[in-house]
């Protein structure tokens, strides 16, 4: 499937498109810079992941088991820090590709887990202080997770054996 048609299918299930969701990384002043940068991702992937950890859908919390709260935070914030204009703090821990489609393939998740997802990113972004005063920043943010979540799940359905770098099970090449 080209990723025109993957883009076609995330716009499909939540009305973004992708030129919507990349506005989120091109603003001036970045994100990067309006959240509070690292600590600022940090403290947002802790929202975020609180919610999640405590979530009471056994079949959502279960997609997260394959790690800890600490290493999905820390995975998370490096990843945002490094999209939204900060330093290459995910390249440096997991390589040069984020693969972000790839690295979610093995994990049981569909359209009922993207929307559970978004809706958590969503609270936590609400409930961020350093997003309070920019609405600006908090609906790109939201248009941003929004089609990338809905993103992954359309294209995780047209992965090979071989596109797959995440999963469930522990893989000892795997750097956490």
């Amino acid at each position: 499937m080209s990723k025109q048609a993957l883009h076609s299918a995330a716009h499909a299930k939540c009305g973004i498109s992708h030129e919507e969701s990349e506005a989120a990384t091109k603003m001036r002043p970045s994100i990067y810079e309006r959240i509070g940068k690292e600590e600022g991702f940090y403290a947002l992937s802790a929202l975020f992941y609180d919610r999640v950890f405590d979530d009471e859908a056994t079949w959502f919390r279960n997609i997260f088991s394959s790690s800890t709260k600490s290493e999905a935070i820390d995975n998370q914030y490096r990843f945002f820090v490094q999209i939204f204009g900060g330093p290459d703090l995910y390249r440096q821990k997991k390589g040069k590709y984020t693969r972000l489609a790839g690295r979610h393939a093995n994990y049981n998740i569909g359209t009922g887990a993207a929307y559970r997802w978004v809706q958590h990113m969503e609270n936590a972004i609400e409930a961020h202080d350093k997003l309070q005063d920019d609405e600006e920043a908090r609906e790109a943010l939201k248009k941003y997770f929004s089609f990338t979540a809905h993103y992954i799940v359309a294209a995780t359905e047209y992965m090979r054996p071989d596109q797959l770098s995440g999963g469930t099970s522990i893989d000892a090449g795997r750097v956490w």
